[in-house]
């Protein structure tokens, strides 16, 4: 069994947590590869040359680098991340794109800051169910709009069951996925304690009416595993 983030109270994305990051995210998120693979195959079909390609939350950048690395200078590219050590890892990774302005990483709240873009692609990969219930409609008007016609935005999110018989289902199979990547009982049983009131679900339905309500016209739903979807919203 691999060594794991052990929380001691509240879940917070410190220096422990962002060293361990990647490797924790591919081994709790079922079809980890596959979401990012899709996120980006999705992604560039939406990319428009001479703007800005956008990812809210950028952790340590892994969503944002192979749109850079596909499209270099044709764009430019914006991450925001309020955690200052997942800030500076994330600086560190493109610090040559950042001297050259081709990158640039604000560590701001989404809540209080939306950066000055014009996108023609936006990423929210496992965000915005950390950004408190009320302040979600607001955040996903601001990406609609700063993106520009015929851009997009991709939302991936934890989401709860439609009704609690099903959402019971869909956590313990989830849980079940989980032993098999290493975790025990009892850590699984931490970490969620630990992420009560920090990361908020709602159904894919409520995150679906989020996207339309701000304006988005075209939202369908391209990845689902168990209690985990993403969305493509098209303006």
């Amino acid at each position: 069994m691999r060594d794991e983030v052990e929380p001691a109270g509240k879940w917070a994305f410190d220096s422990q947590v962002t060293d361990a990051f990647d490797d924790m995210f591919s081994r709790s998120i079922p079809e980890y590869e596959s979401m990012r693979r899709l996120v980006f195959n999705v992604g560039c079909g939406f990319v428009q040359n001479q703007t800005d390609v956008v990812d809210l939350g950028c952790a340590r950048g892994e969503a944002l680098a192979p749109f850079v690395d596909k499209f270099g200078a044709y764009n430019r590219y914006t991450g925001v991340e309020i955690s200052d050590p997942m800030a500076q890892a994330c600086r560190e990774r493109f610090k040559a794109y950042e001297h050259s302005g081709l990158v640039k990483i604000r560590q701001e709240d989404l809540r209080t800051f939306y950066p000055p873009v014009t996108s023609s692609l936006t990423l929210s990969i496992m965000t915005i169910q950390f950004v408190p219930i009320e302040y979600r409609q607001r955040i996903i008007q601001n990406v609609f709009r700063s993106t520009c016609s015929g851009g997009a935005f991709i939302l991936a999110e934890k989401v709860l069951g439609r009704d609690d018989r099903t959402n019971v289902t869909l956590v313990e199979e989830y849980h079940r996925l989980k032993k098999e990547h290493g975790y025990s009982q009892e850590q699984i049983e931490r970490k969620s304690l630990s992420l009560e009131g920090v990361l908020v679900p709602v159904t894919a339905a409520w995150n679906e009416d989020l996207l339309r309500t701000a304006g988005f016209s075209h939202v369908d739903c391209f990845w689902r595993v168990l209690n985990f979807a993403a969305w493509v919203a098209i303006k």
